[in-house]
């Protein structure tokens, strides 16, 4: 007979996401690509030292970070280019169903425009624009550094 466990912290819960970590090669244009999807840069910064390196668990960490916001200031994105520890290259084709964090979604209005935008500055969709049923039309679209995003206008 299958067990099923419930864990209840009755003293500590989550009170909120603080935010996405993504690793890019190219900071500047990993910020530049979401402030033009609508996001506003909230600040940039390093990060190094021996803190650093405890938290993530490797040595000689130095980082460049940027903190994009989206514009109702609840969903945040911390974008960080690592300058050491060198690392292997990740695999920026990865298709949407690779385990791992696969991608971020972002309300839109006018679906059309934003991806036309995006087309216009390179980006183009991974697969096609769809209605999902009366409720949304909804998109992925590959952005740099091979960083999946879901365009989702919510229509009912």
């Amino acid at each position: 007979m299958a067990r099923t466990w419930t864990l209840t912290i009755e003293h500590m819960t989550i009170q909120r996401m603080e935010h996405v970590g993504i690793v890019v090669d190219d900071l500047a244009a990993a910020t530049e690509f979401f402030v033009e999807l609508g996001l506003e840069l909230q600040g940039e910064g390093s990060a190094e030292g021996r803190w650093v390196d405890r938290i993530v668990g490797l040595d000689g960490v130095r980082a460049a970070i940027a903190f994009v916001q989206t514009p109702d200031g609840h969903g945040r994105l911390e974008l960080v280019k690592f300058h050491s520890p060198s690392t292997p290259g990740g695999d920026r084709d990865a298709p949407a169903n690779t385990p791992g964090i696969r991608h971020v979604a972002f309300a839109v209005e006018d679906i059309d425009a934003v991806v036309a935008g995006l087309r216009a500055r390179g980006s183009e969709l991974i697969g096609e624009l769809e209605r999902y049923e009366d409720r949304y039309r909804l998109c992925y679209v590959r952005g740099p550094e091979g960083i999946i995003v879901e365009l989702a206008e919510q229509i009912g």
